[in-house]
């Protein structure tokens, strides 16, 4: 039982803000690859609550089959929407000084 409980919290630990991790922590090209993969129809993301983005992008792609991607993503929206607001000043930043996310070159 005590695993089970440690295993949940590990991936609510993982996911927690991940959209935020991918788009303001990491390069862009590594924050841009995963939705490439997704094949997303998105072509950009904006900056300035970027995770919101990258999540609200996850989902605008052809459905994954496995039934997994889509419950994790909407408990990343909460999570990555707490984590934009607390970065939004250097997001602010950022989209004035390098402009949108382009997903597709």
């Amino acid at each position: 039982m005590q695993i089970k409980k440690l295993a949940v919290l590990g991936v609510i630990s993982l996911v927690s803000g991940c959209g935020t991790l991918n788009t303001v922590f990491r390069e862009d090209i590594a924050a841009t690859r995963q939705l490439r993969k997704q094949q997303t129809y998105c072509q950009s993301i904006p900056r300035v609550y970027s995770g919101l983005a990258f999540d609200f992008c996850l989902l605008n792609a052809p459905p994954d089959y496995t039934g997994v991607l889509v419950p994790l993503v909407l408990l990343d929206l909460a999570m990555s929407g707490a984590a934009d607001t607390f970065v939004l000043p250097y997001t602010l930043y950022r989209q004035e000084k390098d402009g949108n996310l382009s997903i597709y070159w």
